[in-house]
């Protein structure tokens, strides 16, 4: 699993409120969600799936555009390699090709969308935002790579390889 800034939360809280308690790794999200049961591995910052593909959370050193996959694309042009990430709570994927005489390379931003519930996000203005409800899958085939964006309906239904989930 991906350490992301909401993650981070419990600790910092600690720290500030309950210094004594801070000390103690019982409040670590990977004690809490008790990974070594599960055989969850917790990564901090990035993790290269591929040599030309990485994954991480986001927040950390990229500027956040309001434009949904903008932010993982420029994340991507930044360091080189294709990006999937989470954090901007947007579903989209963009590519941008790079080269000259047919020597063309191209890199890939995907922005992984969020499973939040809007109406208890009582802190955003209007209740809403330019969030898209949804989830991300990477089909991995040795160096190959194909991302997907699965959005998540009003109705909560979503479909991945053309079976329908969810709903009422």
């Amino acid at each position: 699993m991906i350490e992301g800034n909401h993650d981070l939360r419990p600790r910092a809280y600690l720290a500030k409120y309950a210094p004594a308690l801070a000390e103690s790794r019982d409040f670590d999200l990977d004690q809490l969600l008790d990974f070594q049961a599960y055989d969850v591995t917790l990564i901090k910052g990035f993790y290269d799936i591929t040599q030309d593909w990485t994954i991480t959370h986001g927040h950390l050193g990229f500027s956040i555009s309001h434009i949904a996959g903008r932010t993982a694309q420029n994340a991507a042009n930044k360091i080189g390699k294709s990006v999937a990430m989470g954090h901007t709570h947007r579903l989209a994927i963009s590519r941008e090709s790079f080269g000259y005489q047919g020597k063309i390379s191209t890199l890939t931003g995907f922005e992984v969308g969020h499973l939040c519930d809007l109406k208890k996000a009582h802190y955003l203005k209007n209740g809403g935002a330019n969030w898209q409800q949804g989830f991300g899958v990477l089909d991995i085939d040795g160096s190959y790579v194909h991302p997907q964006g699965i959005p998540i309906h009003k109705d909560k239904t979503f479909s991945v390889d053309g079976f329908k989930y969810g709903g009422k």
